[in-house]
């Protein structure tokens, strides 16, 4: 049966990682979460779906990176976009016991932070191992992120306002948040320790401000 480590490895040289995963029933099953980790970057940006110029490179890459391995291990690739309807990765993170809501509300991870970048899960058949539970690392940090945001589009005890968050971004004084990514995100001491190449956010700050 296929464990954990080996699919930790041949994830690891697409510069993917493993961020939890969820015992799934009727049939028992073993969905596990893959994201991009601090190599993401370089290994993508040599890839054809960066350089081709068409939409959602990011998107076709998972696509057709996490298809192929769901092939080699005879797992099912799902993926966070291509909705409606969309599937529950939100949910699958906070089942993992690996992700859990920031006081601003949104997820962090306990590796990663809020450089949350979830790119699918394989789902294989049966049980195996899956990563134990770890604590949050919300309660004993001092909360830089509740106050990160410069129009308080993401704060404690609050929804999130789409609106003023694309309009900051939009504007010559959210520049460093659309260059470097979200404030809130970079604030958060898990994401600093995670190392993500600024680059990537911008990619991603620039799809959210076109969506």
């Amino acid at each position: 049966m296929t464990t954990l480590a080996q699919i930790e490895a041949a994830i690891a040289p697409f510069g993917l990682i493993q961020m939890g995963g969820v015992a799934l029933d009727a049939p028992a099953r073993s969905l596990i979460l893959i994201g991009a980790g601090p190599d993401f970057w370089p290994v993508f940006t040599a890839s054809p779906e960066y350089a081709d110029g068409a939409p959602d490179p990011v998107d076709r890459w998972s696509t057709r990176v996490l298809g192929t391995l769901a092939q080699e291990f005879a797992a099912e690739a799902t993926f966070p976009f291509g909705g409606p309807p969309y599937q529950p990765f939100l949910q699958w993170a906070l089942d993992s016991g690996q992700s859990y809501q920031s006081p601003v509300g949104m997820l962090v991870h306990v590796r990663a932070g809020m450089m949350i970048s979830f790119r699918g899960a394989l789902i294989l058949p049966g049980r195996i191992a899956l990563p134990a539970p770890a604590p949050s690392p919300c309660p004993p940090c001092a909360r830089p992120c509740a106050d990160a945001c410069p129009v308080g589009a993401l704060r404690e005890g609050a929804p999130y306002d789409v609106a003023a968050c694309k309009a900051h971004i939009a504007s010559p004084e959210g520049a460093d948040c659309l260059q470097n990514g979200c404030l809130v995100r970079r604030a958060c001491p898990v994401s600093q320790e995670f190392d993500r190449d600024p680059a990537q956010s911008a990619l991603h700050m620039a799809a959210f401000l076109k969506g």
